[in-house]
């Protein structure tokens, strides 16, 4: 099997399109929401939100966020009114431009495409159980494991903060490549029992039909309208993880758009570059597949 283009989609959301046909678009789909809705409203939105859209160039320089709390709290209205949009994900797997349509395994080709001419990547089994080698290096071995660090290493090793040399650290972390939105939701927190203030919202969604996985999805598919989405794929669990190409963007703009989808559910851990994120295609430690249901290379290409 190949990776293969998919065919046209057949709903209507693009990606990065231009503010007017954004306004245009939203018109259409919130016709019939309940109230009417006036244009101006809309255009106000789409004009606040161009802060964090993405652009074709820019610098990288380190961005500290001064003056404000670094992370949102979820904005449950504005999640459940993305999600009652009626995307999920079929409809990523649809939008799709390129299709992984058999049962074999496709990282090793994932990721030379998403890191090409032999980077230094660091990789892992386990949080614990990790190394840092040329891409060249991982061959044969990437279909295995769980995690990888979405930005080339600038070194073989760094000392991490407690200062121990480590192939894993911060230190030896190069500029960021891709930005990953780790987006889940859960009825219960991590202790099992304790319930999380989205588990009305879930029940809700869920008793319409739409589950975890579809609101991921369509949390994704928005946040796919301001950078671009070139990779979508499962925790091997409930979850599903977007990354997105950020490469040369400044940072004060990129915090600005993590903190966007913070605001939708995202993890904010995924805002550290050195930070494990799931391998495309990789295999969990449950032994599950992290599939990926999104493939673009043209974002990446156009830059080259």
């Amino acid at each position: 099997m190949q990776i293969t283009s998919g065919p046209r989609p057949r709903t209507g959301l693009s990606v990065r399109l231009p503010a007017g046909e954004i306004v245009g678009l939203l018109e259409t789909r919130i016709a019939n929401c309940g109230r009417h809705v006036p244009r101006n409203e809309i255009v106000v939105a789409v004009q606040n939100s161009i802060g964090c859209a993405w652009q074709p160039c820019g610098s990288s320089s380190p961005f500290k966020p001064a003056g404000v709390s670094k992370w949102p709290e979820k904005n449950l209205e504005r999640i459940e009114a993305i999600c009652a949009e009626g995307y999920g994900l079929a409809d990523l797997w649809e939008l799709s431009p390129l299709r992984i349509e058999d049962n074999e395994t496709h990282a090793e080709e994932i990721v030379d495409r998403l890191f090409p001419n032999n980077p230094l990547l660091c990789c892992g089994r386990s949080q614990s159980d990790f190394d840092t080698r040329p891409r060249q290096q991982w061959r044969g071995e990437l279909a295995q494991l769980q995690f990888i660090v979405p930005s080339p290493m600038s070194d073989l090793t760094g000392l991490t903060k407690e200062g121990k040399v480590s192939a894993h650290a911060l230190a030896n972390t190069g500029p960021r490549r891709f930005l990953v939105v780790e987006c889940d939701f859960s009825i219960h927190a991590r202790d099992g029992k304790t319930e999380t203030k989205v588990a009305p919202m879930i029940r809700k969604l869920t008793a319409q039909g739409f589950s975890v996985s579809d609101m991921c999805a369509a949390v994704l598919l928005h946040l796919a309208q301001f950078a671009p989405m070139v990779c979508a794929l499962s925790s091997g669990g409930k979850s599903v993880h977007g990354w997105f190409y950020v490469q040369g963007q400044p940072e004060e703009k990129l915090f600005r758009f993590m903190r966007y989808a913070v605001s939708l559910g995202g993890d904010p851990v995924g805002w550290t570059r050195s930070q494990f994120m799931r391998m495309p295609d990789g295999t969990r430690d449950n032994g599950n597949r992290q599939t990926v249901f999104f493939v673009s290379f043209k974002p990446i290409e156009a830059k080259q």
